[in-house]
């Protein structure tokens, strides 16, 4: 296997010193998740990543990216020396970028940043070697990560970048040196810290500042802030690409068609007619998927070809997954469908999880109760400022809830939702997961759709795990 850094090349990136010879086929930042071959990088976090290299070591690790000699390491352990661990990891990231010949596509927004690069890598990799990462790693540290473990015959990559608060992303962009930059959405999220909409839209916009010149923007055109996005890729020079449902996208989408676990799409590309269909339900991942094809066509790639890969892409575990579960071993027709997406949660992606609930069809007749239901167990949306109680309140009136039989509420936030719903559908409210993990044996039946959505500090993985032990996967599915 092509050594991904031999010492010499790591050293030379970093200003760092080799105590041994090394080649490394990849990085980890987490001990736990080391392979045969890894170079761990001493990050310090919670706890200081120098206490945790020898356990690297022992569990493969060919190398160690550290500050100073970690306590316990073999004494002929491989070290690369550098003065600053995340300095150095971000200098690794800009020499791999600078040795590679990729073309590369950064993706952020409010709403859909990691479906959207998870399906460019669908995309891509049918057309040549693509490096993304396997996670949410959009980050300070997982943008310069995913960079420095891109391999050297990559032909293109899909970058997430994501943000808390202003000036994280042009940073990253411009690490990533872009040929393609994305903005999936506008919408409130981070509120707490961004004083609006605009603000957050003139942030997600500093991806642009990355791009390379003669790159594409691909920018939402349905977004309210759409002026904002705009005014940024003109100023720039950037060649603008437009998707979504406005009359004057490039990507338009006509109609979206909901069934149970498939989207298919009706669009236009410049008037010219465009249809696919992604093997998960959902109205946003098809403009998700617009800006993807549109990138497809921005990389000069085959059009057909990327649209038919599109049909590959699944949901990742916790943003929107469908599995049936059996509740009884031997009478196996007694099922309930969960729909998983207690990753992460803003209003535009609760509105969204909403809709496709509200699209899925329940199994009359197999259950306690007469009907299947369609329930929701929503959690906490976070980070949302001083407007979070009626953001959270305002989720009462979404359309979608007329197709919903019972709302679940689970932390204080969500509290402000409970006490706007109607009475018909006001389930129970609970302060915390495991409160209401504790009940789900008595809130479902067999025939039940049921969508577990929050933020992921709201634990609402919890319940889907407590859902989850009720049943088992049919005969026959993974």
């Amino acid at each position: 296997m092509t050594p991904l850094w031999t010492h010499d090349e790591a050293a030379a990136a970093t200003g760092g010193r080799a105590t041994r010879p090394f080649a490394v086929t990849g990085l980890s930042i987490d001990s736990r998740e080391i392979a045969a071959g890894d170079m761990f990088v001493a990050l310090a976090a919670a706890r200081d990543g120098h206490d945790f290299a020898a356990a690297a070591f022992a569990r493969g690790a060919a190398a160690a990216l550290v500050s100073r000699v970690p306590p316990g390491v073999p004494a002929e352990a491989p070290l690369l020396v550098v003065p600053d661990v995340p300095a150095a990891l971000e200098a690794l990231a800009r020499a791999a970028r600078a040795r590679s010949a990729a073309k590369v596509a950064g993706v952020t927004g409010s709403v859909g940043k990691t479906s959207t690069k998870d399906m460019l890598r669908a995309v891509l990799s049918g057309q040549g070697p693509t490096h993304a990462a396997e996670r949410s790693f959009n980050n300070h540290w997982g943008v310069p990560l995913t960079l420095a473990r891109m391999p050297r015959d990559t032909a293109f990559a899909a970058i997430e970048i994501g943000m808390n608060r202003p000036g994280e992303i042009a940073p990253l962009a411009r690490l990533a040196r872009l040929h393609v930059a994305i903005v999936t959405a506008v919408a409130e999220a981070h509120l707490e810290a961004f004083d609006s909409v605009e603000g957050i839209a003139r942030e997600k916009a500093t991806i642009l500042d990355g791009l390379e010149p003669g790159g594409t923007a691909i920018l939402p055109r349905d977004a309210g802030t759409w002026p904002i996005l705009a005014a940024k890729a003109h100023a720039l020079g950037a060649r603008l690409v437009t998707f979504g449902t406005h009359p004057e996208a490039d990507w338009r989408c006509v109609e979206v068609r909901l069934s149970e676990d498939t989207t298919v799409v009706r669009a236009e590309a410049r008037g010219a007619p465009v249809l696919f269909r992604l093997m998960s339900a959902g109205r946003h991942f098809a403009a998700n998927a617009l800006a993807v094809l549109a990138t497809a066509e921005a990389l000069g790639l085959d059009p057909a070809l990327a649209a038919a890969d599109l049909g590959r892409w699944r949901p990742p575990p916790g943003r929107g997954t469908r599995e049936r579960l059996v509740l009884d071993p031997v009478e196996d027709h007694l099922t309930i469908d969960l729909i998983d997406d207690a990753f992460n949660a803003n209003p535009a992606s609760m509105a969204a999880a909403l809709e496709v609930l509200a699209a899925t069809a329940p199994q009359d007749g197999i259950g306690r109760t007469a009907r299947g239901r369609r329930i929701a167990i929503l959690g906490d949306m976070l980070e949302l400022g001083p407007t979070e109680a009626a953001l959270h309140a305002a989720i009462a009136r979404h359309p979608a809830l007329a197709e919903v039989a019972t709302v679940h509420c689970v932390g204080p936030r969500m509290r402000h939702l409970w006490e706007a719903l109607p009475a018909a559908r006001r389930g129970e409210w609970h302060e915390t997961a495991d409160a209401l993990a504790q009940r789900v044996h008595h809130l479902i039946d067999a025939g039940d759709v049921i969508l577990v959505k929050g933020s992921k500090s709201s634990h609402l993985s919890r319940v889907v795990d407590a859902i989850r032990k009720l049943g088992q996967a049919p005969a026959g599915e993974a």
